[in-house]
């Protein structure tokens, strides 16, 4: 083990390192060292200001999945959003499962709406899972509320795959526009525009929404197939 990864072993947890991977599945069990995330949250505040940091971002692929959940929260706390584009399009394709793509947030990603859309269509092109995945999300958290443009919806009904962890977040971009922008959204339902799997799981997780009112529940149960 080198210095980083000795530290990480200091404050895991080997039963929450088995939790972990029961809930990442394909992923080699002996790979988790079990850091829990608030603490590595605390870790990686710390990390980001030593200049070890900056190697370790360039050292890939990591060996562990703590050590790429790591990468993926130091990412976020980055505020220059040329570095934060960088470092993802570097990072991405080493990503290979549903936990560390999801905790990839970075906040200063709101400064340019303009340049971030122009990175968003091409991640949600990538075969790569979950480049794709990121891209979709990233297009979920920041352009659905004022940002938001019809086209948006367009551009993921267009995505088709046999791969879960995209459709999954496909139907969670879907029912999060049900709830937010429901006029533009409501049509791609109505007019079969997803794939029967992700048709259905957007429905489902709209009915389960606290956001949306029960008359649109009803007609979404309505729209079934």
């Amino acid at each position: 083990m080198n210095n980083l990864q000795k530290e990480l072993t200091k404050i895991s947890d080997a039963k929450y390192a088995s939790f972990q991977s029961k809930l990442t599945p394909g992923i080699d069990p002996s790979l988790f060292l079990g850091v829990r995330v608030p603490i590595l949250r605390q870790f990686a505040k710390q990390y980001s200001k030593n200049e070890e940091s900056k190697a370790f971002l360039k050292e890939l692929p990591h060996k562990y999945y703590d050590e790429n959940m790591l990468h993926a929260l130091l990412i976020s706390g980055m505020k220059d959003f040329d570095q934060i584009i960088f470092e993802l399009n570097r990072f991405l394709p080493y990503v290979d499962n549903w936990a560390v793509c999801d905790i990839m947030s970075p906040k200063a990603l709101r400064k340019n709406k303009v340049k971030l859309l122009e990175s968003i269509k091409v991640w949600i092109k990538s075969k790569e899972i979950y480049t794709c995945r990121f891209g979709i999300e990233m297009l979920m958290s920041f352009y659905l509320d004022n940002d938001f443009k019809e086209p948006y919806l367009k551009l993921v009904s267009n995505v088709r795959t046999k791969e879960y962890y995209v459709n999954m977040m496909v139907a969670w971009f879907f029912a999060t526009a049900l709830a937010k922008q429901w006029d533009a959204t409501i049509p791609y339902i109505v007019n079969n525009s997803l794939d029967t799997w992700a048709h259905n799981k957007t429905i489902q997780k709209a009915i389960e929404s606290y956001r949306i009112s029960e008359e649109q529940k009803q007609y979404l149960r309505s729209l079934k197939r």
